[in-house]
């Protein structure tokens, strides 16, 4: 059939640049543009024509944000943020979306404004000011050495928490630094946020060539993994892949167990958010993985257009991050598996495109961590969520996020 957008998409480009002016009249030419598509296809078609235009022609943060450094105000809270990434750095300290095979190892120091609202980051609209944004106060390259003893250093005389967060697609440099920020100070702000930052091209139409380079992390990631194991901490290891970042966290997983190295397997509790995974891939990785204690756990939205999108791209080959948790054959995989499985669908986010549940919780279950908060918010255990194995069972800092609260129950 023939199927064109039902509405053209008129956008005026003002006076901001070539490149957002060709993207402007990108937008205006797909509007217009009719498609031959099976019947099935149209409605992600135009999905896919929306998601271009609003998130392709969006400004992303460059790398002055992180680079050019400001001093916190009164009332900020700094976030030290310590990465490990495979892009490559250019003369101008920039990380960029090169792949090197040397990891890159640093220390942020972020400013959270007075007026943070959970679940969000602050972008800069202009100059970059403490007292409304999000700005980067210090900057500091680390030999692996000093950021293995740094992360490990106790806190308040304690072992520290720590986290590790795997970004997931079309996601620059600046943007995984100051997300990490924001959710580790959303969920604790006396954690130990590590982010693993891998070479994302960082554009919409860049699918294929992140599914690449986040493969060629893979051997990094599990590195890091190892590294990190070693260490002593509060509780285990909590590591989050989100989208795309979760396909390369099972990766490494898979890479861990089948070279035996099941030591650090024993120190990581896995959260896997909006998992842009194939179904049959992901059943072929955990088969190889096994169960895993603390248990496997997974956010799933059903409206997730921008997994609704990665299907599409996929000649429809479903993916993880919407399985239906209320099918009888999921209920029974998912329980063999030992995983558990957590529907977010109707959690409210102010995410458009349903890929940011993670964000959300973090926001709206800081500090709920035990039974009397629990009782406190009846509202906590109506959002739409299933738990599967294990009901009850605590998802350590820094991402606090108790199973009870989220169990249903």
């Amino acid at each position: 059939m023939s199927f064109t957008l039902p509405f053209p998409v008129r956008i005026r480009s003002f006076d901001r640049g070539p490149a957002l002016r060709a993207c402007y009249a990108f937008a205006n030419c797909v509007s217009r543009r009719r498609i031959s598509l099976g019947a099935s296809h149209a409605h992600i078609a135009f999905v896919f024509a929306l998601v271009m235009i609003l998130t392709g022609c969006a400004g992303k943060p460059g790398p002055e944000l992180l680079l050019n450094t400001v001093n916190s105000v009164e009332g900020a809270r700094i976030v030290t943020v310590y990465v490990a990434t495979t892009r490559e750095r250019d003369e101008t300290g920039a990380f960029t979306s090169g792949r090197s095979r040397q990891v890159s190892y640093l220390r942020y120091k972020i400013s959270i404004p007075p007026g943070h609202k959970a679940g969000n980051v602050e972008w800069p609209k202009s100059r970059p000011n403490p007292k409304t944004d999000f700005v980067t106060v210090e900057q500091q390259l680390l030999d692996p050495v000093a950021f293995e003893n740094e992360i490990s250093r106790k806190r308040n005389g304690k072992p520290p928490t720590v986290g590790l967060f795997i970004h997931g697609f079309n996601t620059n440099f600046t943007q995984s630094v100051f997300r990490t920020a924001q959710v580790a100070f959303d969920a604790d702000p006396d954690a130990t946020p590590v982010l693993f930052a891998w070479p994302s091209e960082a554009t919409v139409d860049g699918y294929v060539t992140d599914k690449d380079a986040a493969t060629y992390s893979r051997d990094q990631l599990t590195q890091l993994m190892t590294s990190l194991a070693r260490t002593r901490t509060a509780g285990p290891i909590t590591v989050m892949g989100h989208s795309m970042g979760a396909w390369l966290t099972v990766e490494a997983l898979r890479q861990l167990r089948i070279s035996g190295n099941n030591a650090t397997i024993r120190r990581l509790q896995v959260i896997l958010a909006a998992p842009d995974i194939d179904v049959d891939v992901f059943t072929a990785q955990i088969t190889a993985i096994g169960q895993l204690s603390p248990p496997m756990t997974i956010l799933v939205s059903r409206d997730d257009v921008a997994l609704r999108v990665s299907e599409f791209l996929s000649s429809e080959r479903h993916r993880v991050g919407r399985m239906d948790v209320n099918a009888p054959d999921v209920q029974a995989a998912v329980r063999a598996a030992g995983i558990q499985v957590v529907d977010i669908t109707d959690l409210p986010t102010d995410d458009a495109f349903k890929h940011g549940g993670l964000f959300a919780i973090v926001a709206r279950y800081r500090g709920f961590s035990d039974a009397d908060a629990y009782r406190a918010d009846p509202g906590l255990r109506h959002t739409g969520a299933f738990v599967f194995n294990a009901v009850g069972a605590t998802l350590s800092s820094p991402f606090v996020l108790a199973g009870q609260i989220i169990g249903g129950k």
